[in-house]
């Protein structure tokens, strides 16, 4: 039952050419004589050889995967293991070469010959030995615990969170289907959001891409988070065709468990809280509830009368509701599968149901657009309202109590538990198909027909991220970085030249300051010399000024003729050199 996670691309090429049966005695014997031990060597390779080693070998391994040595065969491809000792449903080489799953091979050909597909069945269940002298390796089949408290569900450690997943998206398309499904984990920041052929997993407080889960059965129509948060239930199918419901380990990412083999996709599922039961249902109008421990059909509900949309065990395991496209809401006796009660009031699809923590009240929403509450004693409905003009799509409640609910009018809202709006969100492009909130009611998660998926804060109502279904390829991501890389190569270069531009025009600029300070040191210089000279001629005009006092007295006396007629000559003269004096001290003056 179970199938580990490989990605459907590991075999994007043809695994296998067409053969034809061998005819020699060596292959033909094995498969009808159980003594003799099945071995790679002798009876295998010889088939790989025909089939394989043109596109599966040590110089060209398509996808990582070679088959021309025993060693490289149990080594795997690129996202893991293809064959397990002893496990024939876990490996995944055998799904595909007998066609149990696709892509099928060899591609577009009939399958395999019996008595080489008998080879290969008997050669993995015996141990996947290498050669005719090798000890058998059969190991136990891949086991997980699947025991959880009955109580609450909260964990006593830290709550799971993905550890080391592949991050290649199995499929990617430029634009994202409708958005079939999405859930929060009860007790992590962590958002599984469906995609074609995958299951892309999110931090709800940073929006990082955690991991993408392999779901090579088609597209995900539910997916739900068992009460503790250490499984993530998946199930869907392909349309018209088949349908499953899968079981993976939130840490590891690995598939631990797959049930149903319906003829149609699952349109509903749900695991009950102590992880011992799965319930499905979907076109096929019948709800069968599965055995994890052994993988049997424990009990078939087959009430609904059209295709079952809704299926949600009560958080104490106690009861399971389902409902169906043409308002058929019911709730059974989980246990038993007897019918506990007929809930009557919507007069179109039930697209959804939600039990409160307590599992004393039901929601569920219609596509007649109302949202109503029911209580678990007699089964009235103590609460209605109109929630979403054209239908109500989904509705969830949070641990809180509080409920979320998206329509067709192209909305997600919020309302406390007595059915009181408090916030309807900013709307899509199209019409709202499902919401949830975060495991601590911080956050809003809800995606639309377009297949846009948006994050909100609850608080303001402020986007905060978006999560594509359909995240872009490493290759894609390596090639964005290093356009990223190239961009910001270019602008540190813009930024280096302009830097050198600037440091010139400083330079210039530092220069024209040295040489305006130079020059102004060369003025104050020219400033204090002509002081000083300034005040060497001031102090020379005074000299002048005294000497000129002293000759003008000189003539004057001389003038006055105070002197006897003898010194005349002497008089005469001195009264000439004091005329002199006066006429250079007053050219001094000017001066």
């Amino acid at each position: 039952m179970k199938r580990i996670l490989v990605a459907s691309s590991l075999f994007t090429c043809a695994l296998f050419s067409f053969g034809h049966v061998r005819s020699d005695a060596q292959e033909a014997k094995p498969a009808g004589d159980a003594t003799v031990k099945i071995n790679y060597e002798d009876h295998v390779r010889p088939i790989f050889r025909e089939h394989c080693f043109s596109c599966h070998n040590q110089d060209r391994a398509k996808s990582g995967l070679a088959l021309d040595t025993f060693p490289k065969v149990m080594e795997g491809g690129s996202s893991g293991e293809v064959v397990f000792a002893g496990d024939l449903d876990s490996s995944r080489l055998w799904a595909l070469v007998s066609h149990l799953e696709e892509p099928q091979m060899p591609p577009m050909q009939d399958r395999l010959a019996d008595a080489q597909l008998e080879i290969i069945k008997q050669w993995i269940e015996g141990g996947v030995m290498e050669k005719s002298g090798s000890k058998s390796d059969v190991t136990k089949k891949p086991t997980f615990d699947l025991a959880a408290p009955t109580t609450s569900g909260k964990p006593e450690g830290p709550a799971a969170m993905p550890e080391g997943l592949w991050r290649q998206p199995v499929v990617y398309t430029p634009r994202a289907g409708a958005v079939t499904a999405l859930a929060s984990s009860p007790w992590a920041p962590l958002i599984a959001v469906a995609g074609q052929q995958q299951i892309v997993l999110y931090h709800s407080e940073t929006a990082q891409l955690l991991g993408v889960l392999p779901f090579p059965e088609g597209v995900p129509y539910v997916l739900k988070f068992s009460r503790n948060g250490s499984l993530l239930l998946a199930g869907g199918g392909r349309g018209g065709q088949s349908g499953i419901a899968a079981l993976y380990d939130v840490k590891s990412g690995r598939r631990i468990l797959q049930v149903g083999d319906e003829l149609d996709a699952v349109l509903a599922a749900d695991i009950n809280d102590d992880h011992s039961q799965i319930a499905l249902g979907g076109p096929q109008r019948v709800v069968r509830i599965y055995s994890t421990a052994t993988g049997e059909l424990l009990h078939e509900i087959r009430k609904h009368t059209d295709w079952v949309y809704a299926i949600e065990y009560s958080p104490d395991g106690v009861l399971l509701a389902t409902a169906d496209r043409s308002s058929g809401l019911f709730v059974w006796e989980a246990d038993t599968a007897r019918e506990y009660l007929n809930l009557r009031g919507h007069n179109a699809a039930v697209s959804d149901v939600s039990w409160r923590s307590d599992s004393n009240l039901l929601a569920s929403a219609s596509e007649d657009g109302s949202v109503k509450l029911w209580e678990m004693n007699d089964g009235k409905p103590i609460k209605s309202w109109t929630a979403h003009g054209g239908g109500a799509m989904s509705v969830s409640f949070a641990q809180d109590g509080r409920i979320v609910t998206a329509g067709r009018d192209k909305t997600a809202k919020t309302w406390d538990g007595n059915g009181t709006q408090q916030k309807s969100l900013p709307a899509f492009g199209e019409m709202a198909l499902k919401a949830d909130f975060t495991f601590d009611g911080k956050r809003i998660v809800a995606g639309d027909w377009l297949g846009e998926v948006r994050l909100w804060n609850d608080a303001d109502a402020q986007q905060a991220a978006l999560l594509p279904p359909n995240p872009p390829t490493l290759a894609m991501v390596a090639q964005a970085q290093a356009e990223k890389a190239t961009v910001a190569q270019t602008a540190a270069q813009q930024a280096q030249a302009a830097l050198a531009e600037i440091q010139k025009t400083a330079a210039d600029k530092a220069a024209a300051v040295k040489s305006a300070t130079d020059q102004s040191a060369t003025a104050n210089a020219d400033a204090q010399k002509a002081e000083a000279d300034r005040a060497a001629a001031v102090k020379k005009v005074e000299e002048s000024a005294a000497g000129l006092k002293t000759a003008t007295d000189a003539l004057t006396a001389t003038q006055a003729g105070a002197q006897p007629a003898a010194n005349e000559k002497a008089q005469a003269e001195q009264a000439a050199a004091a005329k002199a004096a006066a006429a250079k001290t007053a050219a001094d003056v000017a001066a």
